[in-house]
């Protein structure tokens, strides 16, 4: 299981600030053809919005492609630029597919995502550099003065994020019971 949710975190990507994956390594994933894939979020299109999938621009393609198998003969031979879904595209997707190999291949990648999440957001991440980073943005706030551009303002947006990213997060309590025969 361990090797199936390193296979699944080599295949997500960030693009758009956002952790995606292609849809040809999620058509792989779930066995399905990417011509059969592309045709059920094409059916499901409500389901799918820019947040969940979207269309990867030639400059992205470009740039993801110069990281992953450049040997790949295939990834070379493309006639339309990919999707990439997002973990709810992901989550989305399983239930259009709906095979019993989407939804199992599905709770990996959902763990995957996790795992992922877990990392960059645990106690090793160094809250220090965050912490630094929101200075030197508070800094460059303060010596504008009242002028505040655009910038200034995107500026302003990104201090709240940093803010919100060193809150610890709350204490939830487990609702219910869990039995451990799932």
């Amino acid at each position: 299981m361990e090797n199936e949710l390193a296979e699944i975190q080599s295949k997500i990507y960030e693009i758009r600030g956002q952790k995606v994956m292609l849809d040809r390594d999620l058509a792989e994933l779930y066995g399905v053809e990417l011509k059969r894939l592309n045709e059920a979020t094409k059916r499901n299109q409500g389901r799918f919005p820019l947040d969940f999938m979207f269309q990867l621009t030639q400059d992205e393609w470009g740039y993801l492609r110069s990281q992953i198998a450049t040997a790949n003969k295939n990834i070379a031979k493309i006639r339309f630029f990919p999707y990439v879904f997002t973990e709810q595209g992901v989550s989305m997707l399983s239930s259009v597919l709906n095979s019993d190999r989407a939804i199992k291949i599905n709770v990996n990648i959902m763990r995957a995502f996790v795992k992922l999440r877990h990392c960059a957001f645990s106690e090793t991440t160094s809250n220090t550099q965050l912490a630094e980073l929101r200075k030197l943005l508070m800094l460059h706030i303060e010596n504008t003065g009242n002028k505040l551009t655009e910038h200034d303002e995107q500026i302003k947006q990104i201090v709240l994020a940093l803010n919100n990213l060193m809150e610890k997060p709350k204490e939830t309590k487990q609702i219910g019971s869990r039995s451990d025969n799932r």
